[in-house]
């Protein structure tokens, strides 16, 4: 190799190592430095609010009770006397009286409730220094706010942003964006509250969302939205979580006395009713047994509270006659439910408080109850579930019914399970025998979220409020171990594809064939090598300027790079717009490719089941079209993208070494054919063995594929035909039973969504994320028969399980491939050694014959 080769490899190298090494997820500090505390405000208080304004932008998680409301309006003075503009404190009902409690007669502060962008500028107009001003979410909601005129705004309660699909959240985390200092102050997150946590994460500006998800989670390639940890980076994630949010129990965390901050003993009454209204058992179609299960569906579930609602009322109402002095919250959650307690309730001193009431009636009546003034409330967990505190006069609360949101009920416990509660807590559950899943549930989440907190404790107490010891652990190492299997005809190598093709003579590759990643969102291996573990498209596309070059300096001149890519999904919450669009990835990569040096030649499409598809996506949803027929585009198909690089000759074109072919054995009709840009697969590839379990085409299936061999085509009457089967409940909902084959022939479109795996794949693989878009045996082998000579060699950058190198040699050529993820590498070789015993290896075909 010539040494100024050896100069620029070098030289890549360094740059590459710089920008894999950029990629580390750090969180920094924006803030600026506090000490002027009042001295009515706690040691552990003063330390939460200097370590959250050091950092500009945090979480605080911190437990029932321990002052978030004195830490907010700290950071709220601090922040108007820094930046020298408004703050903003965004607060849930029942909670402005207790703000303007503690400002003033803890603080000495003048608060201000305000509620929109006029009404704000009047306030301050009477004021030479810049003020704090508190509203609720339903004025932030309706964006009744200049949010650029303020210097600092908090979220009390949080998890008012938890959601994806709510007109708050959309407002807070796209429009206060610009504010420069920006704090959420809840509880501690329930547990596997993914999306909540990485909300919080996004509008404070530390990870965006879909960064942290391709980080650290795998999603359910069958059901949108559906995320779970992955198994090997949990401890990362939470020391991740840990550096951008302080996680409080007790002040003891933080090195100070707990005294006065015991929580009180809570006692967990559980109360079985009978549903009198339910003789006989059915499930939800009608079908006797012996057992009901309301944990089976939403419908069921209502269905058995409807039927229980008086059963559980009069337990209620018994449970409170028992003891006469006490003061009650009875939490429900359905409007006929409070009417039939109200019924009941005639004669006593109670307040209900409900969505329809106006806010100021709200608020009258729950700082009622908190005072006192009421002995019983009747209300619902999403209306005073947080924020509110009414443990001064109630140790007492009855659930009327249980269900499977957590956060709310946790929540509402803790109205009166707090420190400075000198009572025991007496949690009463009223549930009937059909509720009992939802009740096992329900605990196991409970014991999760004690778990949880425990953890976040031991982190706190481990690194305390330095968060500098944590990036250690987040540096995950980046050295690769390089290694290399081969065999007659094949090489598989275990490395970075950058690294290893810039080590590669020039000139000596005659054929790529890969399916690309699909920019950051998957991330397949932990190693920030993987192309997946990107933020964002235009840093894939960075680190693709590392790879495209050295596949063309490899490629031999005249010579095809065949990609196969898919255009990717862009969910509402991140093109900001409200509904899913489309980015154009296959043109992203034709760009790249061109900024290099190749030419497009052409691109085949390869059309996809477009049930399978909204199944991933909810974007093309027969519900949603018969709305609004404007939301729903089209299914997306895949494309193999032809590049070529320049022949040394272009006089006549022809490559250095051309592909040539034998008009005898390779046929006009053959060449039509290969020509067109219309690419049908038969879906032969290796299975993966949940395949291997439920794999079932069905009668209906087979049925259709055989009467369009023999019949014409006839879209109205397909439409027919498909409508019959849905009147008889028979059009599955997860995949296409009749699927348009007709210009298929003899062939069968198969659109499988899951990353390839062997048989022998272990059990810990199954924590990895699946590949979404595999390629299939027959589009290989086209692309090698029609661009390679038998005995060259084609590579791929981006090997997976080995399929191009196992087609490859099968084909009569030799098959190289590089693969980071360590698993996928060895399952590859796997394959290769199965190949050299005749393949033994069952595919797709070999259970469907």
């Amino acid at each position: 190799m010539a040494a100024g080769r050896l100069v620029n490899q070098n030289q890549l190298t360094m740059n590459y190592n710089d920008f894999i090494n950029n990629k580390i997820l750090e969180v920094t500090n924006n803030g600026f430095d506090w000490s002027d505390f009042h001295p009515n405000t706690f040691p552990h208080q003063a330390d939460t609010v200097r370590w959250a304004l050091k950092g500009g932008c945090r979480a605080i998680f911190s437990s029932f009770g321990l002052g978030k409301t004195i830490v907010q309006l700290e950071i709220a003075k601090a922040v108007t006397n820094h930046t020298g503009q408004p703050f903003l404190i965004g607060l849930p009902l029942g909670v402005v009286g207790e703000f303007k409690y503690d400002a003033h007669n803890i603080l000495g502060l003048e608060v201000h409730y305000t509620t929109d962008k006029d009404h704000c500028a009047q306030i301050q107009s009477g004021y030479d220094s810049p003020q704090i001003f508190l509203s609720n979410y339903d004025r932030i909601r309706e964006g009744a706010f200049d949010c650029a005129v303020f210097g600092g705004c908090s979220f009390d309660e949080g998890d008012v942003i938890r959601n994806l699909d709510t007109k708050t959240s959309d407002y807070i985390i796209n429009q206060t964006n610009v504010i420069k200092h920006r704090f959420i102050a809840t509880a501690t997150p329930a547990p596997n509250e993914y999306t909540e946590i990485l909300n919080y994460a996004h509008f404070l500006g530390v990870c965006d969302r879909g960064q942290a998800l391709t980080r650290f989670f795998k999603r359910d390639s069958s059901k949108a939205g559906n995320l779970t940890l992955h198994a090997h980076k949990e401890d990362e994630f939470w020391v991740w979580v840990r550096s951008w949010a302080i996680f409080l129990e007790k002040p003891s965390d933080l090195g100070y006395s707990d005294e006065g901050y015991q929580l009180p003993k809570i006692n967990v009454h559980y109360h079985e009713v009978g549903n009198i209204e339910r003789d006989i058992k059915t499930d939800r179609d009608g079908n006797v047994v012996m057992y009901s299960d309301a944990s089976k569906s939403l419908q069921d579930a209502a269905r058995e509270k409807r039927e229980s609602l008086f059963a559980r009322a009069e337990k209620a109402m018994d449970l409170i006659e028992k003891e006469p002095k006490k003061h009650f919250i009875i939490w429900h959650d359905l409007e006929n439910e409070r009417k039939a307690l109200e019924a009941l309730m005639k004669g006593k001193n109670y307040k209900s408080v409900y969505g329809s009431q106006k806010n100021d009636i709200k608020e009258e009546y729950l700082n009622g109850f908190k005072n006192g003034e009421y002995q019983y409330l009747l209300t619902k967990p999403s209306i005073a579930g947080s924020g509110c505190n009414f443990q001064k006069h109630c140790a007492d609360a009855i659930f009327l019914g249980i269900g499977w949101k957590f956060k709310d009920f946790i929540q509402a416990i803790h109205r009166i399970q707090r420190f400075r509660q000198y009572k025991a807590v007496n949690i009463h559950l009223i549930y009937t025998d059909a509720e009992l899943k939802i009740l096992k549930d329900l605990e196991r989440k409970w014991k999760q979220h004690d778990e949880m907190c425990l953890r976040m404790t031991k982190l706190m107490r481990k690194y305390g409020l330095d968060h500098s010891g944590n990036i250690e652990i987040l540096k995950r190492s980046t050295a690769i171990e390089r290694k290399e299997y081969a065999g007659e005809d094949f090489k598989l190598i275990r490395n970075d594809a950058v690294v290893e093709l810039a080590g590669r003579k020039s000139n000596s590759i005659q054929l790529f064939v890969s399916s690309f990643p699909f920019s950051d969102q998957y991330e397949y291996c932990e190693l920030y090598q993987d192309f997946g573990h990107n933020n964002g498209n235009d840093e894939f596309f960075k680190q693709c300027d590392f790879l495209v070059p050295e596949m063309y300096r490899t490629l031999e001149p005249g010579r095809i790079a065949a990609i196969h890519v898919k255009n990717r999904i862009q969910f509402s919450y991140q093109n900001g717009v409200g509904f899913t669009s489309l980015i154009d990835f296959r043109g992203q990569v034709v760009r790249n490719f061109e900024k290099h040096g190749f030419f497009l030649l052409g691109e085949h499409y390869i059309v996809t089941d477009v049930v399978r598809e909204n199944n991933q996506t909810y974007r093309l949803g027969w519900t949603e079209n018969s709305k609004d027929g404007t939301k729903m585009g089209a299914g997306s198909p895949e494309y193999l993208l032809i590049f070529r690089k320049p022949p040394t000759d272009t006089s006549n074109a022809y490559a250095d070494i051309p592909v040539t072919k034998s008009k005898e054995k390779y046929s006009r009709g053959r060449w039509q054919l290969d020509a067109h840009s219309l690419w049908r697969s038969n879906g032969h590839r290796m299975l993966n063995p949940d395949e291997l379990r439920k794999y079932d085409l069905g009668k209906i299936g087979k049925w259709w594929k055989d009467y369009l061999r023999n019949s014409p085509y006839e879209f109205n009457e397909h439409v027919k035909l498909c409508e019959q089967l849905d009147g008889m409940g028979k059009l599955p909902s997860s995949f296409m039973a009749m699927a348009p084959w007709v210009h298929l022939q003899n062939d069968m479109v198969w659109d499988d969504v899951n990353r390839m795996k062997t048989l022998n794949a272990s059990q810990a693989l199954k924590k990895k994320e699946q590949h979404v878009c595999p390629l299939q045996f027959d589009i290989i082998d086209r692309t090698i028969e029609r661009y390679s000579n038998p005995g060259e060699l084609i590579y791929d950058p981006f090997g997976g399980i080995g399929s191009t190198v196992l087609r490859s040699v099968t084909l009569g050529r030799k098959g190289e491939s590089t693969e980071l993820h360590d698993l996928y590498w060895a399952d590859s070789c796997q394959y290769l050694r199965e190949f050299a015993y005749k393949r033994s290896v069952p595919t797709l075909f070999d259970v469907s014959a």
